[in-house]
């Protein structure tokens, strides 16, 4: 019962950190794109704040990863990292049910 609670817990955290890396993904997407600009302190400041999050996850990901030009991928390589992890976690938490 308790492993099944903190598969939850942790399940939870996963969904809001995959959440936080597609709102930076498109954010980054309109700033490219000039749809909207970096000169308006509110999207420079939710910009800025996204990354910062997003740092520390993302930054041992890129030393990892080769270089591939102008396309990033470690975003996807974490959602894809953090859903291995939950799927492992659920697996526990079932087999200690």
């Amino acid at each position: 019962m308790l492993f099944a609670t903190l598969y939850e817990i942790v399940q939870y955290l996963i969904n809001i950190i995959v959440f936080v890396v597609i709102v930076q993904f498109v954010l980054s997407l309109l700033i490219s794109f000039n749809v909207v600009n970096m000169h308006n302190q509110f999207v420079a400041a939710v910009y800025h704040a996204l990354n910062a999050i997003l740092d520390p996850l993302l930054r041992p990901i890129r030393r990892i990863m080769p270089n591939t030009g102008a396309i990033d991928f470690s975003p996807m390589i974490l959602i894809i990292g953090l859903t291995i992890l939950g799927i492992i976690l659920r697996n526990l938490a079932i087999a200690y049910a």
